[in-house]
């Protein structure tokens, strides 16, 4: 392997939130010849300076099936200033306890509320409180123990998404009573405002592009989000549970799609 450095653009088309940033970073920071990371969001970009072949780091990329493929390498050192991360330690550390915190509301309101929709939403602030860790983690440790504990975390994860999703067809074939409809949507507009402190604070340490990623794409959390609270007037309409069934099934595969990610890294 040469010692020559490099740069290496990447098109990942499934970047498009900080948890996707997360994850590749978790995938190359622990790599010996990659020596920067430089993100670009809103264009689905990632500029890799390293040694070494970019068909080496294409394979890690690919491994997470984000979509990654290059754009374009050429031979260039990286620049003083390139992957300003500064270790966001506090800033991960921020977002893991609003996520936790928020993962254990919610589940408390969804099983109060008898709202799957609740349950499923909770298990998605988790999903992003398992990246935040798994971030954490990662800072200078044995690639290893990262994946060893990414391997745990996806189970777990998972395991978590399956028991939801079986529930939910439980009540479909059960056709239970309809689900607090006032909770429902008092938590999810607060989990909602959580979410939004969260993309703040990632945003703290990003340069003015990733400030303008936040508005041009909408995560899958502000998504789910929006999603149990319209399940709520809906219940409330109907007097029926269908409405947080189906939104708590969509969100349930959301979670399952997560924990393949994250056990991904841990191959």
């Amino acid at each position: 392997m040469t010692d020559t450095g490099f740069k290496t653009t990447f098109r990942i088309v499934k970047m498009d939130c900080p948890s996707e940033e997360h994850l590749i970073r978790m995938k190359l920071k622990g790599m010996p010849s990659v020596q920067a990371l430089v993100f670009d969001i809103p264009n689905r970009k990632l500029e890799v300076y390293h040694t070494g072949r970019p068909g080496d780091l294409l394979e890690l990329l690919e491994d997470l099936r984000l979509g990654a493929s290059v754009v374009s390498s050429e031979q260039m050192e990286p620049p003083a200033d390139a992957d300003a991360d500064r270790i966001q330690t506090r800033i991960l550390w921020q977002v893991l306890v609003i996520n936790v915190t928020f993962f254990v509301v919610e589940m408390i309101a969804g099983l109060i509320a008898s709202s799957m929709g609740l349950a499923a939403d909770s298990l998605d602030m988790l999903a992003d409180g398992i990246v935040y860790a798994l971030a954490l983690f990662a800072v200078g440790g044995a690639a290893a123990r990262k994946k060893r504990i990414a391997g745990i975390a996806g189970y777990f994860q998972g395991a978590l998404g399956v028991l939801g999703f079986v529930e939910v067809v439980h009540r479909f074939l059960g056709r239970g009573e309809a689900p607090d409809f006032l909770t429902m949507i008092i938590v999810s507009v607060f989990a909602l405002a959580a979410n939004a402190i969260c993309v703040i604070l990632l945003q703290r340490s990003k340069s003015d592009v990733h400030m303008r990623a936040s508005l041009i794409f909408t995560s899958m959390d502000v998504i789910a989000n929006f999603g149990v609270i319209v399940a709520g007037v809906l219940v409330y309409l109907t007097r029926s549970n269908i409405p947080d069934l189906v939104v708590g099934s969509i969100v349930f595969i959301l979670v399952l799609q997560g924990a393949y990610r994250i056990l991904r890294l841990a191959r």
